[in-house]
């Protein structure tokens, strides 16, 4: 490792001490993990993940508005209890099928084997989220542009893919454990994560040098994780949040 990787490590590994601590989530900093955090289920936490976009404030207050009781609901109560619910791009019928299709899918098997059945083949996170993705179309056919740019659809080729920010966020959740992350899943190893990457993520990254990539898309998530494994090969999504909270605070 060259002195200005040496430097900048130990840089980004202050970062990460500095954050680990319960209070670095709250409501006046908010994010979308503290209301999973509340429930600590997997079905909840990846609606809290699939629902984290926009600004951060306004997406914790809308998941407090959510009754996730329903997610053991049938149909018929779902589509009435959401009849006059909207976040940004979805509308009422979206946000109830999105959790007709989560109540099915939680009837029948548990979300980490769902994920597991796909990620064992070849340890990826990629065709573990792709399992999942197409299980869900499976267990409910609506289609709308709210409803699919919540799920997002299976990646055949990861350039030019979507970055799967929101899902990769919630399997941070999910497999790391620390004062941050709950860490429910045993199956899936750390060092097999990929970077949650959003454009604070993505554009502090390039200033640091860390991605040359210039395309924010999937490619461009498994090159900086590439990169953080050589700070630590095992666990290279712990230095997320940490530069997430550098961007967004401006503290480049």
């Amino acid at each position: 490792m060259n002195e200005i990787d040496k430097k900048l490590k130990a840089r980004l590994d202050s970062e990460v001490a500095l954050r680990n601590h319960a209070d670095e989530v709250s409501y006046d900093k908010p994010d979308p993990i503290l209301v999973a955090r509340r429930y600590k289920e997997p079905y909840t936490a990846l609606v809290c993940a699939l629902f984290g976009y926009g600004r951060a404030d306004l997406i914790v207050r809308f998941l407090d508005s959510l009754d996730f009781s329903l997610l053991d609901a049938d149909d018929a109560a779902i589509s009435q209890a959401f009849s006059s619910h909207y976040y940004r791009f979805q509308n009422s019928r979206d946000i109830a099928e999105f959790f007709i299709t989560f109540a099915r899918l939680k009837r029948e098997i548990e979300l980490e084997t769902l994920f597991f059945e796909g990620y064992r083949q070849e340890n990826s996170i990629v065709e573990g989220i792709n399992n999942v993705i197409t299980r869900m179309h499976q267990a409910n056919p609506y289609r709308s542009r709210g409803y699919d740019f919540l799920i997002g659809k299976p990646v055949q080729r990861v350039k030019g893919a979507s970055a799967l920010k929101r899902w990769m966020m919630f399997l941070r959740w999910m497999v790391r454990d620390d004062e941050t992350d709950f860490g429910l899943w045993r199956h899936v190893d750390t060092k097999d994560l990929i970077i949650p990457l959003d454009t604070h993520t993505f554009h502090v990254s390039k200033q640091f040098g860390l991605l040359k990539r210039k395309t924010y898309d999937l490619q461009a998530a498994i090159e900086l994780t590439d990169k953080l494994r050589e700070f630590d090969p095992n666990d290279p999504v712990k230095y997320d949040f940490a530069l997430y909270r550098i961007g967004q605070e401006k503290k480049l």
